[in-house]
């Protein structure tokens, strides 16, 4: 393919940032919701991946640039958009359990999809393997791999996030709280760098929020880690979630873990709590979302929020606090899903009588 237009697109869109009376209720202080569910890939790995393809194609204008991408769903489905963006080829590797939903996106978005490895680990070593080493490379192409997390690029287009939050909340009102899940690290990487920028003309008398990092049980690699006191890896991904199906942070992700334990909090909540946030959430707000941002939701419905962020606060003054919700995406959701999980997981959570 020929070069890029001198200013392509931009990969990502600013989204929006909306306050839920309905999870206000639930948690018992101010949601808001950043609604990155609504970037052009469905989450939001369209401000790292994009930003990441975008600079590698602006350094490389004369190139045939293809760029390769290993994932379970998100990244992947970031990489095809911005590619196709920025009118580029990609491949995507998906490990087995990626979903025929996933796939069937990737390949309307114009990239080629090979299937390869029990999981992202092994996935991402075949990609590396068959399409980056010294004997796969392509004479007629200049191959760029695409890191789903592991990226300064990645990171830094992340830290948008913030950037937008910064002008989108109101003169005057303090965010005291943000939470986002975790699976490798990139949009925790970014939040933190952002606030690294913003942080305290964000949070409360010139303190930067309190960043409660979210990860599914059995998905927990950075929870692993911190209950270890050592950058640990999972021996497997046993949950659900499996967009946080890495079984090691980044280096960068544990070293703001150990640089910032008074405003950074590591949890974890159940497989039952993240699937049935989704449901509750498609109820609340009529958005569908996978269970790695039910992982975000699930502290405001079960009340991890308020002990996490709020202990010791008396009701008046937890109230008064502004809490802002990452609604990463919804890429790998879907109804029917969202139906067996009402059915495996309702009574468990008390979500029927």
């Amino acid at each position: 393919m020929g070069s890029i237009d001198a200013e392509p697109p931009k990969p990502w869109i600013e989204t929006p940032l909306i306050h839920s009376i309905p999870l206000s209720n639930a948690a018992g202080c101010n949601i808001f919701l950043k609604l990155e569910n609504l970037q052009p890939s469905g989450s939001f790995k369209s401000r790292g991946v994009g930003n990441m393809m975008f600079r590698a194609a602006a350094a490389h204008p004369s190139k045939d640039v293809h760029f390769y991408c290993s994932s379970e769903g998100n990244a992947g489905l970031a990489c095809a958009t911005t590619a196709l963006t920025l009118g580029r080829n990609a491949t995507i590797v998906v490990p087995l359990t990626a979903s025929p939903l996933v796939m069937a996106r990737l390949r309307s978005l114009g990239a080629s999809v090979v299937q390869q490895g029990r999981n992202w680990p092994e996935a991402d070593a075949f990609l590396r393997q068959e399409f980056l080493s010294p004997t796969a490379a392509s004479t007629n192409t200049f191959p760029v791999y695409v890191p789903p997390f592991n990226h300064p690029d990645v990171w830094s287009g992340a830290a948008t996030l913030i950037d937008e939050l910064a002008a989108q909340t109101p003169v005057g009102v303090p965010i005291d709280a943000l939470v986002c899940s975790v699976g490798g690290g990139g949009l925790l990487n970014g939040v933190m760098q952002g606030l690294e920028r913003h942080g305290k003309f964000l949070g409360r008398g010139g303190r930067p929020p309190s960043v409660l990092a979210v990860e599914t049980v059995g998905a927990d690699s950075l929870h692993a880690s911190v209950l270890a006191g050592a950058h640990v890896t999972l021996p497997g991904i046993t949950s659900i979630a499996t967009s946080l199906g890495a079984t090691r942070v980044s280096d960068r992700t544990w070293a703001w873990a150990t640089t910032n334990r008074e405003n950074l909090v590591s949890a974890t909540v159940s497989d039952a709590d993240a699937a049935m946030a989704c449901v509750r959430f498609l109820q609340d707000a009529r958005i569908l979302v996978e269970p790695a941002c039910g992982a975000t939701l699930a502290p405001a419905y079960n009340g991890d929020l308020r002990r996490r962020v709020g202990c010791g606060l008396e009701d008046e003054e937890w109230a008064a606090r502004n809490v802002v919700l990452v609604v990463c995406g919804g890429s790998n959701a879907g109804l029917d899903a969202l139906v067996g999980y009402k059915e495996r997981y309702g009574k468990e959570c008390g979500f029927y009588p």
